[in-house]
């Protein structure tokens, strides 16, 4: 154990995702349990700025590992882009004694978080919780899975009305640079085309596809469009166009929008967040730092920073490969 660290700060960043209270909690309680000091850090960067700290015991954390959103609520900050800002965040931990932070978010978040470190040596470690699932060096970051699910089940209701009333319906999920929750929920859905910005499907072959599925007998279908698919403006433009060139369809829209980052985490979600606070407070005392904690293979792993935000998750080929089968 490193002896020197005796207090460990807290804080979630970013956009919210379902698992990070339970994170929270983890690194709140795995504090308690070694016997060092544990402060929440509220909004993020903008807290740490601030000096806007709580400390935090096992019981502070009592009922929140089935609530979503973020008990340290989060904010964006644009002055801890600047020197002079995380110079403010520096001083303002040296004068609480915090030694050491984990950080709960996504790609910005340990951006921020690199920076700090590299500045001042300061041990930093961080837990992927972002709905994209788009960090590199975990199969799963905290809210997929929930929001995944949540998706599904808006689907399966929309798919109800679109059978009463043989309509096609497009349905926008999040994603605006990756398509793994479009994809994911498009195959446990049952989506008759899903739109990812991965692959540019193209209006022809949409068009071709949709009058495949009327051929075969399709009363009505359901078309996945992920926010930063390339095959159109947007999915309104889409609609129009369906409309325009297959005037037999009744086209709808349904954006799901941010419902998708709320509900209580799923079970998956819950262990993962507990399983990922341990790890990040026991690599803390072990002398660790500008690492990550991700999940391969069912095994926690550790990668640097540097390289988690190197670039975004690759969709799984033989997920789509799945798909294009399973929309036959």
């Amino acid at each position: 154990m490193a002896s020197e660290i005796r207090k460990i700060g807290v804080f979630t960043s970013g956009g919210d995702s379902p698992g990070m209270n339970a994170a929270i909690r983890s690194v709140v309680r795995t504090c308690a349990y070694l016997k060092i000091e544990c402060v929440g850090i509220y909004r993020g960067y903008q807290g740490m700025i601030e000096g806007d700290f709580k400390t935090l015991d096992a019981r502070s954390v009592n009922n929140i590992i089935n609530k979503g959103g973020t008990i340290l609520k989060s904010a964006r900050c644009d002055d801890f882009r600047t020197k002079e800002g995380r110079k403010k965040a520096y001083d303002q931990l040296t004068k609480e004694g915090i030694d050491a932070f984990v950080v709960i978010g996504g790609n910005g978040s340990f951006t921020g978080a690199l920076l700090f470190t590299e500045e001042y040596d300061f041990p930093v470690i961080g837990i992927p919780g972002t709905i994209d699932n788009d960090i590199l060096g975990s199969s799963y970051t905290l809210g997929f899975d929930t929001a995944i699910n949540t998706v599904v089940d808006a689907i399966d209701k929309i798919r109800d009305t679109a059978s009463s009333h043989n309509r096609l319906f497009f349905v926008e999920v999040m994603g605006r640079d990756v398509g793994h929750i479009a994809l994911n929920a498009g195959v446990g859905a049952g989506a008759e085309e899903i739109l990812i910005p991965e692959q540019n499907l193209g209006l022809e072959r949409l068009l071709d596809s949709l009058k495949r599925s009327k051929a075969s007998g399709k009363s009505s279908s359901i078309v996945i469009v992920a926010e930063g698919d390339k095959t159109g403006k947007n999915v309104f433009e889409l609609k129009e166009y369906v409309e325009e060139h297959l005037p037999i369809y009744d086209v709808r829209v349904s954006v799901l929008g941010h419902m998708q980052r709320g509900g209580n985490p799923t079970c998956f979600d819950r262990v993962l967040a507990s399983r990922m606070g341990v790890k990040a407070v026991e690599s803390i005392l072990e002398g660790k730092s500008n690492l990550m904690v991700g999940i391969r293979d069912t095994k926690l792993v550790l990668t640097p920073l540097a390289e988690a935000i190197k670039a975004h998750t690759e969709i799984d080929e033989e997920l789509i490969r799945v798909s294009d089968i399973m929309t036959t």
